[in-house]
C-alpha cells in the first residue's frame, strides 16, 4: 500500500506525530516522540495530539489507525519525571484535564479508529487505545498490554477507569487495574480487551481494514459490559472487591486501590463525562499522597538499577558450587533464565534435592509444557566438577566458613578460564576475608541472592579493593539478564541488607526472650508496614542461618545475641522443619493466638524499626552504599521494607531525623547501648525534604 509521510498536517508543524495517508483513504498517526528512545506521554504530545484530531475532525479520512515509531513498544505511558513537576506546583490537575480532553476528542471523532499495538502497552497507551473504537494487538511475545498505576500509587486517570468497565466487563477490568498485571495480546483477546490478534509484519494493514470494515462486538461481551456495571452489580461486587484488596493492602497504606472501587461504585452508572469527572478527583487526590511520591520514586530507582546492567555480561555458561537450598536455587533460576548452568556438590544426593526443586519451579513458571525439557536440560548434574574450565562465572554456595570457602577457591580457580569470573554468595562474611589466596582478585566478587531466589528481586554486588570495574559491569548485566536488581555494595561484614536488617531481628528475638508473644511481635512490624513479621522472618530464614549470621555481624556491631540465636535445636531450625520459634503446617506458621486482653508494649514498634534506622543511617556514613537512593532501593527490594514508606532513608526524612533521634535516646535511656545512636545522624542527607 502506498503512502506519503506528512511532515506539516494541514498547516500544524508536528514534532512527535506524523501523518501517513494511504491509498485506501486510512490516516495512519505515528507517535514517534522527539528526543526519546521510548513514547511516553508529555503534556507537549498531549497538545500536539489535541490540535492534530481537531484538523481531523473537520475533514475525516475513512479511518485512523493509531501507531508507534519505536521498534521497542508501542507507549510506556505517561512521562513520570513530568508527572512529579506537576506534583510539585500543583498542577496535576490541570494535566489529567488534557488526558481527558485530548482522548475523548479521539473518541469522538466521527470515523472509525484503531489502535494498532506492537510490543508494551502501559498505562497511558492502554488509556488512548481504550479512546479509539477498535483495536489490534501484535502477536509477538513482547505485547504486553496493562494499566499499572495501582504500582504507583494512583489508578488510571486519563478515562481508563471509566471506559474499561464498559468494555470487557467490571471483574476483569478491575483486576487487571487493581492488580497491576500486564496481559499478553492472547489474554487481551480473550477478555475482549483487543479486537483481533495478529502477525507484526500485518499489522498497520489488519488496523486499516478493521478500520475500513469494522467489526461487531461478541454479544455476551457486550452483556457482560452492560450487566456488570448496573447499580445493583457494583453494589454486590464492590464489597467482594475491596475483601479481596485487604488481603493483600491495607486502606492507610496504599489507598488507591481503595479509592478505584469507591469511585467505580459510586460513578460507575454516570455517563461517560461524569465518570470521567469523578476519576479525576479521586486521581488528583491520589497523586498528592506521601504513598503515591514514594511509589514513584521507588519506580525511578528500579530504573537506575535497571541501568547498572548495561551491555553484554559475556556469560553464557554458569558453575554453581554447593546444592543446598541457595545454590541449588541459584541454579535453578540461571537455568529457568536462559544459561547453561552446572551444578556440584560432594554428594549426589544433595545434588538430586536441587534437581527436583528445580523441577518444581519449571512445572510452575514455564507455562506451555513442551519447553519444560528443554530448559529443565539447561541444568547439569555435575558431581566432579567438570564444567569448571567452560564456566564464564562460577557462584561459590557453600557453607558460611571462610576455611572452607578458602580451601574451594584454591582448587578451583586454577582451573577457570582467563576471563571467567569467580563469586561467592557469603551473606556476611567480608571479602577481604576470603581474598587472601586469590590469584586474580580483579575477576573475584560477591554476588549475594536473597532467598528465595525466585522471588527477591535483589542481587548484591559485593566489592573489595581489588575488584575490577569490568567486573562490577558484567556482573551487573548478569542480573538484569535474570531479572535481578543489582546493587553495588562494600563488603564489609553483612554489606547492606544484612546488616540493616540484622538488628531489627536481634531486637525481635530479645523482645521474644522477655517474654512478649511472638504474634504480637509481628503484629506491629506488620503494622508498620513490614511483609512479615522478624520473628516469622527468622523461622523462615531458618535458626540456623541467622545464628551464623549472628556470630559473624554480632561482634562487628557489638551486639548481644539471645539465647534463642545463640544455640539452635536440631531439626527444629524453622519453616524448613516445620518447628522453630512457630510451628509450621503446609508453608505457614502456627502463631498462638495472644491472651484475652493482651495489650503490646507502647514502644514495640519503635523498639524493631529505629534499629533498623539506625543501622542504615550508620552504613550511610560507612560508605557501604554509594548513597541515600541506592540504600533505600537496596532495603527496600532485599528486605521487603514497607514500600509506601519510601524506604529507611526517605522514611527517615518524612518523620523527621531529630525526632527520630531523640526516640532512639529515649530506648537507649530505658533498655540500653544497643540503642546508642550510631555515628552520621548529623548527615545533612537526612534533613533534605521527603
Amino acid at each position: 500500500m502506498a503512502e506519503s509521510t506528512i511532515t506539516s498536517f494541514d498547516g500544524l508543524h508536528l514534532r512527535h506525530w506524523k501523518a501517513e495517508r494511504r491509498d485506501d483513504g486510512v490516516l495512519v498517526l505515528v507517535f514517534d516522540r522527539a528526543d526519546a528512545p521510548v513514547n511516553a506521554f508529555s503534556q507537549d504530545v498531549l497538545i500536539e495530539l489535541g490540535d492534530v484530531v481537531e484538523r481531523i475532525a473537520i475533514d475525516p479520512p475513512k479511518g485512523v489507525v493509531l501507531a508507534s515509531g519505536k521498534a521497542s513498544g508501542f507507549i510506556a505511558g505517561a512521562d513520570l519525571k513530568e508527572f512529579q513537576q506537576f506534583d510539585i506546583k500543583g498542577t496535576v490537575d490541570d494535566a489529567i484535564r488534557r488526558g481527558q480532553s485530548v482522548f475523548q476528542k479521539l473518541a469522538e471523532l466521527p470515523c472509525p479508529t484503531v489502535a494498532a499495538i506492537h510490543g508494551f502497552c502501559m498505562g497511558g497507551g492502554t488509556e488512548i487505545s481504550l479512546a479509539c473504537r477498535y483495536r489490534v494487538a501484535s502477536s509477538d511475545a513482547s505485547t504486553r498490554i496493562g494499566l499499572p498505576e495501582t504500582q504507583l500509587g494512583i489508578f488510571p486517570g486519563w478515562g481508563g477507569s471509566a471506559r474499561l468497565p464498559r468494555l470487557v466487563g467490571a471483574p476483569a477490568a478491575m483486576d487487571m487495574m487493581l492488580t497491576g498485571r500486564a496481559l499478553s495480546a492472547k489474554a487481551a483477546r480473550a477478555i475482549g480487551l483487543v479486537d483481533k490478534v495478529v502477525e507484526p509484519a500485518v499489522l498497520i494493514d489488519a488496523a486499516a481494514t478493521l478500520a475500513l470494515k469494522g467489526t461487531q462486538r461478541p454479544f455476551k461481551q457486550r452483556a457482560l459490559g452492560w450487566l456488570t456495571n448496573t447499580f445493583i452489580a457494583r453494589k454486590l461486587l464492590a464489597p467482594q472487591m475491596v475483601k479481596q484488596v485487604a488481603r493483600k493492602a491495607k486502606k492507610d497504606h496504599y489507598p488507591a486501590p481503595y479509592a478505584l472501587i469507591s469511585t467505580w461504585e459510586r460513578s460507575g452508572g454516570k455517563g461517560m463525562q461524569g465518570r470521567l469527572d469523578a476519576e479525576r478527583r479521586a486521581v488528583v487526590k491520589l497523586a498528592g499522597t506521601p504513598t503515591a511520591r514514594n511509589l514513584i520514586r521507588i519506580f525511578f530507582l528500579t530504573e537506575r538499577l535497571k541501568g547498572l546492567g548495561k551491555g553484554e555480561s559475556g556469560i553464557q555458561r554458569v558453575h554453581v558450587v554447593g546444592a543446598g537450598v541457595m545454590g541449588g536455587d541459584i541454579a535453578a533460576f540461571a537455568a529457568y533464565k536462559g544459561f547453561t548452568v552446572t551444578l556440584q556438590d560432594r554428594e549426589q544426593r544433595f545434588i538430586d534435592g536441587a534437581l527436583q526443586r528445580a523441577r518444581a519451579l519449571f512445572e510452575k513458571r514455564v507455562k506451555d509444557e513442551t519447553r519444560r525439557p528443554e530448559v529443565a536440560a539447561r541444568l547439569k548434574s555435575d558431581l566432579d566438577g567438570t564444567g569448571v574450565p567452560e564456566a564464564d562465572l562460577v557462584i561459590e554456595a557453600i557453607i558460611e566458613n571462610p576455611d572452607a570457602k578458602r580451601d574451594l577457591y584454591q582448587s578451583v580457580e586454577p582451573r577457570l578460564k582467563t576471563d571467567a569470573l569467580l563469586t561467592t554468595n557469603t551473606s556476611s562474611i567480608p571479602l577481604d576475608e576470603l581474598r587472601e589466596h586469590i590469584a586474580r582478585p580483579a575477576q573475584f566478587a560477591g554476588l549475594h541472592y536473597f532467598n528465595p531466589v525466585a522471588q527477591m528481586p535483589l542481587v548484591e554486588i559485593i566489592r573489595h579493593d581489588g575488584m575490577a570495574a569490568e567486573t562490577e559491569r558484567r556482573l551487573a548485566a548478569f542480573c538484569k539478564a535474570l531479572g535481578k536488581f543489582p546493587v553495588p555494595v562494600a563488603g564489609t561484614p553483612g554489606f547492606l541488607v544484612n546488616r540493616v536488617l540484622f538488628p531489627y531481628m536481634l531486637e525481635a528475638a530479645t523482645a521474644y526472650a522477655e517474654g512478649i508473644p511472638g504474634a504480637a511481635i509481628d503484629k506491629a512490624a506488620v503494622k508498620f508496614g513490614m511483609p512479615m513479621g522478624p520473628i516469622e522472618l527468622i523461622d523462615t530464614v531458618g535458626l540456623d542461618v541467622a545464628a551464623g549470621v549472628s556470630k559473624e555481624l554480632a561482634p562487628f556491631l557489638g551486639l548481644d545475641v539471645p539465647a534463642a540465636l545463640a544455640t539452635v535445636e536440631k531439626d527444629k531450625r524453622g519453616k524448613k522443619d516445620g518447628q522453630g520459634i512457630y510451628k509450621w503446617e503446609n508453608g505457614k506458621a502456627v502463631k498462638p493466638e495472644l491472651p484475652a486482653g493482651y495489650t503490646a508494649p507502647d514502644d514495640l514498634e519503635d523498639r524493631l524499626i529505629l534499629p533498623l534506622l539506625n543501622e542504615a543511617v550508620a552504613c550511610l556514613h560507612d560508605g557501604v552504599v554509594a548513597d541515600p537512593d541506592l540504600l533505600d532501593a537496596g532495603v527496600i527490594f532485599g528486605t521487603g521494607f514497607a514500600p509506601f514508606r519510601g524506604g529507611p532513608i526517605q522514611h527517615i526524612r518524612a518523620t523527621g531525623a531529630d525526632a527520630l533521634l531523640e526516640r532512639l535516646k529515649a530506648l537507649q535511656a530505658k533498655y540500653g547501648e544497643r540503642f546508642a545512636p550510631r555515628a552520621g545522624w548529623d548527615n545533612p542527607a537526612l534533613r533534605e525534604p521527603a
